[in-house]
Formats: C-alpha cells, structure tokens, sequence
C-alpha cells in the first residue's frame, strides 16, 4: 500500500521567475534501488515541485538557485537522464543550454546535484554550484548523494548535512530525515535568521524502485511557516507519524523465528507482500549478510546464522509496502 502525506498541500505556483535559493540532498540507495530527495528554503512558496524531479529505478535531480518557474532546466536534466545520460554529462549539457530567461540564461546562477544508478546498478554522483550563486554556496558529493545549498549560514550547514547522512544507519528515508535535521539551525537559510528557523518550507521525497512515477512511496510536504515555526521540526512529525502507521501494519505481516536462533532463522511473509531484499546489521549498523540467493516470491525465506557471533542483529526486509527491521538474538 503506497502511503501519501501533505501538509495543507502544495500552493499553487504561477510565477515566470523566481529565487529558489535553498538546501537540499539527493541521494540513491545501491540495495533497495531506493531514491529520494530532501530540501528546505526561507521563500514564501512550497519548493518540493520546482526544484526536484525522480525518475524511479534511474536517479534524481536537484535544480535551484535563480530557477525559472516551471523549472525548464530541471524539465531538460530529467529529459537527458531518461536518454541514457550519465549525472555528469547531464550537467556538463545544462551548462551549454541554459534554458532559463532569467539572468540571460547564464549557468553561473544555477546550483544542481545528481545522483542516480548506471546500468549495472552501482551509484554515480556530480553537482555544479555557479559563481554567481548567493554566498555561502557549495554543492558536495559521496558515492551515493550530492548536498548543495547557497545564501547558507555558513559551511556548517553542508558539513552537518553530509554528516548525518553518513552517519546513520537505516533507510534513505531515515538518512535523508538526518540530513535535514543536520539543517536545523536558525538561518540554514541565512534570510531567516531574524525568524529563529532555518527556513521557511521543507519537504522529503522517496520512490521505491517500480513506484510510479505519480505515486511515490513517501511524499511529505510542508508549507511555508510563520516566523518562528520551524519547517524542519513539523516535518520530522510528520516523518515520525508516517514511520509509525507504516511500521506497524508491515510488521504484522512478517514473522521471524526462532528467536533466539542457534543455526537457521526463518522469515516468514503474508502473501499481500512483494519481497525486494533482506540484509542482516550488527549492532553497530555494519552489514554481516545479505543473501546472493534470495527467491523474492517466496514466502519463507531462510537464512544460514550459524556463523554469527552470538549477540543481538537487526533484518532489513524491504518490502512493496515499505521497509523494516527486526531485531533477533543470535545464541
């Protein structure tokens, strides 16, 4: 079951040009094929449909600064990744067509992050942060995300971002949640330093490899705020609220035992769920298995422990309608 959540919804945008100076992340996840984008801005519209666009199973972009509204530049980088073009190359061609009248379609006004998967799967990343972008400006790049931001505060706001993406174990949804939060200070966006937040509107998209393109997996929107309220904070409970009624309803239809388990644990799945993938955490969030063999239709799977240490270890299952963990005891 596909789960939708919106704040009040998005407001209806009918401007030619606008400033979407902003910050944001977009990242791919090379196990489930998972790809998301997370973004806030001190503008006073919602960004979450002119700044990013998601091809599921492909990649993503992100498209601020000085943008044109509809963002044509963003409508040809999803053209030119739907012909096959790497991130790289999308951006090296958006910067020979500008194709937004602002600024005399100048590419030194643009800010642009990209992450999507190459035809074996594996992640690839690229950014561009024009010179003509507002101060403090970067755009930075890890295997499997770009963060980029401009009118920041300061460097802080990157450095926290990629740091809590990194740092957390978990879905994309989880980590890009934690890159926001990285975010949380007053003036993140530095024109909303006088209002105590670090912006005004925030927003967190994540599709599942075969969504469909109109029907991402999670889709939370928050619109812009008052002074003092801060966007980050609300979508945090609104990401809380959607973990907590989507968590529960999975976990209903997945058993694993036995538990404690000595040499084989079994997963057991209600025939309403698509399996797409299982993997096995230490408590430490390291990764000790994940299975070559995995049979997705099958509603029993098994896997060989034996060689675990004994402790406590966390299953991903990542599922049609979402992904969990469950936590078991290795004896």
């Amino acid at each position: 079951m596909k789960k939708f959540y919106s704040l009040l919804g998005a407001l209806l945008i009918s401007f030619t040009v606008a400033a979407q100076d902003t910050f944001s992340i977009v990242a791919v996840d090379p196990v489930t094929g998972d790809i998301g984008s997370a973004g806030a801005s001190c503008v006073t519209i919602s960004i979450i449909d002119i700044i990013t666009d998601i091809i599921p199973g492909r990649g993503g972009v992100n498209s601020q600064a000085w943008v044109c509204i509809p963002n044509t530049n963003l409508q040809n980088a999803i053209a030119r990744m739907e012909e096959g073009f790497s991130p790289q190359e999308i951006i090296d061609w958006l910067l020979l067509n500008d194709s937004c009248s602002a600024q005399n379609f100048d590419p030194e006004y643009r800010q642009y992050g990209i992450a999507d998967f190459d035809i074996d799967g594996n992640p690839r990343t690229a950014g561009w942060t024009g010179s003509l972008t507002d101060d403090y400006k970067e755009d930075r790049q890890g295997a499997n995300y770009s963060v980029q931001g401009n009118i920041l505060l300061n460097v802080s706001v990157i450095d926290n971002m990629e740091a809590n993406f990194n740092n957390t174990t978990g879905t994309l949804a989880d980590k890009l949640m934690a890159a926001m939060q990285g975010a949380n200070l007053p003036g993140a966006d530095s024109r909303c330093l006088a209002d105590g937040t670090s912006s005004k509107t925030a927003y967190l998209l994540v599709y599942h490899a075969d969504d469909n393109p109109n029907e991402p997996y999670l889709r939370l929107n928050v619109i812009p705020q008052s002074p003092g309220v801060e966007p980050i904070d609300i979508l945090q409970d609104m990401y809380d609220q959607f973990l907590t009624v989507t968590d529960y309803e999975l976990k209903s239809k997945l058993r694993l035992y036995p538990n404690p388990v000595i040499d084989e644990l079994i997963l057991s799945i209600d025939n309403s769920v698509v399996l797409k993938g299982i993997s096995v955490y230490d408590v430490s969030g390291k990764q000790v298995i994940q299975p070559d063999n995995l049979e997705v239709h099958d509603l029993k799977q098994k896997l060989n422990v034996s060689h675990l240490p004994s402790g406590i270890y966390f299953l991903k299952v990542a599922t049609n309608e979402g992904i969990t963990s469950l936590k078991f005891v290795k004896q």
